[in-house]
C-alpha cells in the first residue's frame, strides 16, 4: 500500500493549478448545453428537441470514445509518427499521476479530463449540420466515427509531443484548428453531403426562440473562459491574460456584428449581436493566449467582420482568423506568463517571419484533411442499410422532432401573430358562427410553418386575417 502511494504521489503539483484546471473543465462542459440552446432557438419550432438531442447524445459518444480509445489516439506520448497516437492509454490505461503530455503542471488524469471536454464540444459544433434534416442514430454513429478519426489525429497534430505541427511550431492556443477548423468544416462538409433543406423549408425562415439563442450565448461564453483560460494548464497570468482577451474579442466582436447588421433595416439584431459574439470567442480560441489585449480588441472585429460576410462558414472562419493573426501579433511577452514556455518565439513581433508560411500551412493542412475525411466517413455511414443520415422528405416538412423523437420542445397551442387572434366575441356576436381553430404548433398538429397561415373567420362578417 505504501508503494502505491508513493507511486500515486501528486505532491509535485500545485493545488491550486490542480483546482484551477479541474473547474475550467467543468465549465467547459457548461458549453454543450450552451450549444444545444443555440442550436434549438436557431431553429424551427418543429425540429427544436431533436438539436437539443443530438448534440447531448453526441456528448455520451464522445465521453466513451474519449475514454476507449480518444485520449490514447490524441495523446499518448509513445506514438511517434507525428500524424496519430497509439492504443498504450485504451480505457485509460497507465492514465493516472503522471505528469501530462501538456504540461508538467497537471497530473495525465487530470489532463485527460480537461482535453476530453475540448473534444466534446468540438463533436457538439459539428452536429449542428444535419439541423432540421438529420437522423439521429447515423448522425451518433458517425460522431464516434468522426471523433476517431479526424479529430484525434487533429488533436495530435498540434498538441501530441511528437505530432508534426507542434514540433513545427505551430502557433495554436486552445484549438483553431481541431477544434474550430475541424468543426467547422467538418460540418460544412457533413451538410454537403447531407444536402440543403428544400426550398419550402426555407421559405420565410427565422429562429423559433431567440431568447434561447441568448441564453445558449451566455453558457458558451462562461464556458469559453474555462476553454481558454484553462489551456494555459496552471492559474498564471497566461490564465488570465487569455481570459482577458477572451472577453475583449467577444465584446467587440458584439459589437461589430450588430452595426454590420444595422446598416440592412436599421434595427439592433439580437441574433446579431449573439452571432458576433461568438464569433469573437472562436478567433480568441487560438489567439488568446499569444497576443496582447489590444491585439484581441482587432481579433474580435476582424473576426466579426469576416463572419458577417461569410455566415456559412463561421466556426472555421473564425479560428483560421485567428490562427493567421497568431502570425502577426503573438509574442513571447504573452507566451512566457506560464512561467513554462519562456523560450517559444511568437510572429512578426518577435522578428519570426516564418511564423506566417507555418500557419498558413497549417491551416491548409487541417482544413483539407477535415473536409476530405469526414465527407468520406459521412458517405460511407449513409450506405450502411437502416444509417441514412438524411430524414426523408415528409419527415422534414413534419419536423425531426416529431418523426425522430415524438416529442416536442414547445408543445402548446399556436396563437398567430395578429391582434384579431387575441379577440374575444361579445355578447351580442356569440350566436353567430365563428371559426376559430386552435391547434399545437408545427406541420403535424396545425398550420405548416411555411405557408400562409389562415387563422379565423367570423362567420357573420366574412373577415379572414392571414399571415405569411
Amino acid at each position: 500500500m505504501s508503494l502505491l502511494r508513493r507511486d500515486l504521489d501528486v505532491s509535485q503539483f500545485d493545488r491550486g493549478d490542480f483546482g484551477f484546471i479541474a473547474f475550467s473543465g467543468c465549465a467547459v462542459f457548461l458549453m454543450v448545453p450552451g450549444l444545444a440552446f443555440l442550436y434549438s432557438g436557431l431553429s424551427r419550432r418543429k425540429s427544436a428537441l431533436s438539436l437539443i438531442y443530438i448534440v447531448t447524445a453526441s456528448n455520451a459518444v464522445t465521453i466513451f470514445q474519449w475514454f476507449l480509445w480518444g485520449y490514447s489516439l490524441a495523446f499518448s506520448s509513445s506514438a511517434t509518427n507525428g500524424f496519430i497516437g497509439n492504443l498504450r492509454n485504451i480505457g485509460l490505461h497507465k492514465v493516472l499521476a503522471d505528469p501530462s503530455p501538456g504540461s508538467p503542471l497537471l497530473p495525465e488524469l487530470l489532463y485527460s479530463f480537461f482535453q476530453m471536454e475540448f473534444a466534446c464540444v468540438t463533436v457538439a459544433i459539428l452536429v449542428g449540420g444535419i439541423a432540421e434534416r438529420g437522423r439521429i442514430l447515423p448522425a451518433a454513429v458517425f460522431s464516434f466515427i468522426w471523433a476517431t478519426l479526424v479529430y484525434c489525429p487533429l488533436a495530435n497534430w498540434v498538441w501530441g509531443l511528437n505530432g508534426w505541427a507542434f514540433k513545427w511550431g505551430v502557433l495554436d492556443f486552445a484549438g483553431g484548428g481541431p477544434v474550430e477548423i475541424g468543426s467547422g468544416v467538418g460540418g460544412l462538409a457533413l451538410a454537403w453531403v447531407l444536402g440543403r433543406r428544400h426550398e419550402r423549408e426555407l421559405i420565410n425562415f427565422r429562429p423559433h426562440h431567440i431568447a434561447n439563442v441568448g441564453l445558449g450565448t451566455f453558457l458558451l461564453w462562461f464556458g469559453w473562459l474555462g476553454f481558454n483560460g484553462g489551456s494555459a494548464f496552471g492559474a498564471n497570468l497566461r490564465a488570465m491574460m487569455a481570459i482577458w482577451n477572451s472577453m475583449l474579442a467577444a465584446g467587440f466582436g458584439g459589437l461589430t456584428w450588430t452595426l454590420m447588421d444595422f446598416r440592412y433595416e436599421r434595427k439592433w439584431s439580437f441574433v446579431g449581436l449573439c452571432s458576433g459574439t461568438i464569433a469573437g470567442l472562436v478567433a480568441a480560441t487560438p489567439s488568446s493566449g499569444f497576443v496582447h489585449p489590444w491585439g484581441s480588441i482587432i481579433v474580435g472585429i476582424l473576426s466579426a467582420g469576416v463572419c458577417n460576410l461569410a455566415t456559412k462558414l463561421n466556426t472555421a472562419i473564425g479560428g483560421i482568423i485567428g490562427l493567421l493573426l497568431n502570425a502577426f501579433l503573438a509574442t513571447n511577452d504573452i507566451i512566457a506568463l506560464d512561467g513554462v514556455n519562456t523560450a517559444i518565439p511568437g510572429g512578426f513581433m518577435d522578428r519570426n517571419w516564418k511564423q506566417l508560411y507555418i500557419q498558413i500551412a497549417y491551416i491548409a493542412a487541417t482544413s483539407a484533411y477535415t473536409f476530405v475525411v469526414t465527407a468520406l466517413i459521412a458517405k460511407a455511414v449513409d450506405l450502411v442499410p437502416g444509417l441514412r443520415l438524411r430524414t426523408s422528405t415528409q419527415g422534414e416538412a413534419i419536423g425531426t422532432d416529431d418523426v425522430e423523437l415524438g416529442q416536442f420542445a414547445s408543445d402548446f397551442i399556436e396563437v398567430q401573430r395578429h391582434f384579431n387572434d387575441f379577440w374575444t366575441p361579445s355578447l351580442d356576436e356569440k350566436s353567430s358562427p365563428i371559426t376559430v381553430t386552435h391547434v399545437a404548433a408545427g406541420t403535424r398538429h396545425g398550420y405548416p410553418e411555411t405557408s400562409i397561415h389562415e387563422v379565423h373567420t367570423n362567420g357573420t362578417s366574412g373577415d379572414a386575417s392571414t399571415e405569411t
